[in-house]
C-alpha cells in the first residue's frame, strides 16, 4: 500500500507523552507517512524532545498558545497527503493501527472519517486493571450534548463491528483530503474560533450536513489517556471550562437546522437553562463564554450561511443521528468484512483487539 497519511499533532506541554506517542506513530507500517507536529509555544521539555526527532517529523514552532484548532488547522495546510490523522499526543497506537483507518476509508468513498477503538490507559501511560472503551466514535443527543460511544464500558463484544457513526474524536480521527477540502470553511477544517474541545464534534456535524459519512472499525486500536470527562468540571483548568460552554452555543449556530429545533426544542432548551444556571450558581469563571458567544457570533452566522447553501443532507438523515442511545448504523455485505480480511493479512489478529 502507497496510501499517503498526514499525522497531524498538536503540542503543548506534552513531553509526558510525546516521545512515546511519536515512537508509535514512526512504527507503523503499509502507509507513507508525513508525520507534522505543531507546538503550541510549550515550556516543559517537548520541544527539546521534538529536536531528537529531526529528519523523521516536521515541526511547527508556533510563539504563543493558539488552541488544538488553529494549530491543526497548520498541520492540515503543511501537507497534501490523501489522508489526515489528526492525532493527540497522549495516544499510544497498536501496531497497524493507521492501515487499519486508511482500509477501511476506502472501501466506501463518501466516507470522509475513520476512526478505530481506542481503550482507556492511565497517566503517562500506565496501564489499567481492566480494559475499558475510551471512544469508539461520537454520538448526539436530543439535548445537543455529544459523548464518545462505549466510554468507560468493558471492552466486550458490542463495539466488534463495522458501523457508521455520526463522527471521530479527533484525539485519533483520521480524515480523507478530499472531505477536507470539501467541508473547510474559509480554509479551516477546525473552527479556529473554538480555540479548544468540541471542535471534532462541530467539524462532525458540518460533515454530516455535507453528505459524508463516518466509519467506526474496531480492527485499528489504540489507547487514549483521557483529562476531559463528562463528571470532572471541578478538575479541569476554568479556561477549558469556559471554552467548552462557549463552543456548545458557537456549534449550535452553525449547525443546528429549523428542524432539529422543531424536533428537539424541550431537551435542547431544558439543557440550555441547566448550562446557564450551573455557570451562575457554581461555575461562574465561565459566564464570560457568553459574552464570547456575543463577540463571535456575527463570524458563527457567516459560516453557518456557508454551510448551509451547500447542505445535502436532509431532516431526516439528520434527525436520526439524534438520540438519548448511542446511534449507529452497520455496514452489510462483503465490504463489511474487507478491513478485517486486510488486518488479518498484516497480521492482526481480531481476536486479540
Amino acid at each position: 500500500m502507497d496510501t499517503t497519511v498526514c499525522v497531524s499533532i498538536t503540542t503543548f506541554n506534552s513531553g509526558r507523552y510525546i516521545r512515546r506517542c511519536l515512537d508509535a506513530v514512526l512504527e507503523q507500517q503499509g502507509v507513507l507517512l508525513d508525520v507534522v507536529v505543531v507546538d503550541n509555544a510549550s515550556t516543559d521539555a517537548t520541544r527539546e524532545i521534538l529536536k531528537d526527532y529531526r529528519g523523521s517529523i516536521r515541526v511547527i514552532y508556533n510563539h504563543r498558545n493558539e488552541g488544538f484548532a488553529a494549530a491543526q488547522n497548520q498541520a492540515i495546510r503543511a501537507s497534501r497527503a490523501e489522508w489526515v490523522l489528526c492525532l493527540n499526543p497522549d495516544v499510544l497506537m497498536e501496531p497497524g493501527f493507521i492501515r487499519g483507518l486508511v482500509e477501511t476509508g476506502e472501501m466506501d468513498p463518501d466516507a470522509g472519517a475513520v476512526c478505530g477503538k481506542l481503550l482507556s490507559i492511565g497517566p503517562g501511560f500506565r496501564p489499567l486493571q481492566k480494559r475499558r472503551i475510551d471512544s469508539t466514535g461520537m454520538y448526539f443527543t436530543p439535548a445537543m450534548r455529544h459523548f464518545d460511544r462505549g466510554w468507560h464500558e468493558p471492552d466486550g463484544k458490542r463495539f466488534e463491528h463495522l458501523e457508521y457513526v455520526f463522527g471521530a474524536s479527533a484525539a485519533a480521527a483520521l480524515y480523507r483530503r478530499q472531505m477536507i477540502d470539501d467541508i473547510a470553511v474559509e480554509g479551516d477544517l477546525f473552527d479556529p474560533d473554538f480555540f479548544a474541545y468540541r471542535e471534532d464534534a462541530d467539524l462532525a456535524w458540518r460533515a454530516q450536513l455535507l453528505g459524508w459519512r463516518c466509519i467506526y472499525t474496531p480492527a485499528a486500536v489504540a489507547w487514549h489517556v483521557r483529562t476531559v470527562t463528562p463528571g470532572n468540571r471541578r478538575s479541569v483548568p476554568a479556561i477549558i471550562n469556559m471554552h467548552s460552554v462557549k463552543n456548545r452555543f458557537l456549534m449550535r449556530i452553525k449547525n443546528a437546522t429549523p428542524d432539529l429545533y422543531r424536533r428537539f426544542w424541550l431537551p435542547m432548551t431544558a439543557r440550555d437553562l441547566l448550562v446557564v444556571a450551573g455557570c451562575i450558581l457554581a461555575e461562574p469563571r465561565s459566564l464570560v463564554a457568553f459574552w464570547q458567544v456575543a463577540k463571535g457570533f456575527r463570524s458563527a452566522l457567516r459560516r453557518r450561511r456557508i454551510i448551509m447553501s451547500r447542505r445535502i443532507a436532509s431532516d431526516e438523515a439528520l434527525a436520526r443521528w439524534f438520540s438519548f442511545q448511542p446511534a449507529a448504523e452497520p455496514l452489510h455485505g462483503k465490504a463489511a468484512l474487507e478491513p478485517a480480511a486486510g488486518m488479518l493479512e498484516a497480521g492482526v489478529s481480531l481476536s486479540a483487539l
